[in-house]
């Protein structure tokens, strides 16, 4: 995995420069690394965004140590990765032990706080794993129901057209990430979901 080095610098730089002690993380692969609005729109909860490009469940529980050292209190972090794994041949009962793996890491330096994983999303250009899509999101959304300080953001459903496939007009030409009206309704669904913010509004940042 050494091609996510220098992406790893880059997190522990920005980590290094934080001028204030973050309270909301977000984790994951480049639907976080290409959502440049995200540190606006959750600013009262001091996020940090540490996505990074191309990075699997996998990574993310395998590099979770070295991102998160310098990290010492959090309250909740939101996590969306786990298509890179599926395009990769990975079989979604992998997936599943990737994120066993990954909230383990969280749960031992973290304690009880809230873990939201955002259901993986079915784009146009992997509408050839649609199927294991939807049976990781409904696999995983059974592993988070057993933890009170679990949550499951769905947007799956909301990303389909009248016929069930991908809906087009929320991703870039590419097929795969999202547009500005797929960042737009994965704001919308996560502030329908209050409980997987920290509690207290803090201090701004800006």
């Amino acid at each position: 995995m050494f091609w996510f080095h220098p992406d790893l610098e880059r997190l522990e730089n920005q980590i290094q420069e934080l001028e204030y002690d973050p309270k909301l993380i977000f984790y994951g692969s480049s639907t976080f690394t290409s959502w440049k609005e995200l540190t606006t729109i959750f600013r009262k909860h001091n996020p940090v965004n540490l996505g990074f490009g191309g990075s699997t469940l996998a990574a993310c529980a395998w590099f979770f140590d070295r991102v998160f050292e310098n990290i010492k209190e959090i309250d909740a972090i939101i996590i969306y990765a786990g298509d890179n794994d599926l395009a990769d041949g990975r079989h979604p009962e992998e997936v599943i032990l990737f994120l066993e793996n990954l909230l383990l890491k969280i749960r031992t330096k973290y304690g009880n706080i809230k873990c939201t994983f955002i259901s993986i999303k079915p784009s146009i250009a992997r509408s050839y794993l649609l199927k294991s899509i939807h049976y990781t999101n409904h696999k995983i959304k059974q592993l988070l129901y057993n933890d009170d300080d679990c949550y499951f953001v769905n947007i799956y459903d909301l990303l389909l057209d009248k016929k069930g496939n991908p809906d087009g007009k929320y991703f870039e030409e590419d097929g795969l990430h999202f547009n500005s009206l797929g960042y737009q309704l994965l704001t919308k669904a996560l502030k329908k979901h209050p409980e997987i913010f920290p509690k207290k509004i803090l201090h701004k940042m800006f």
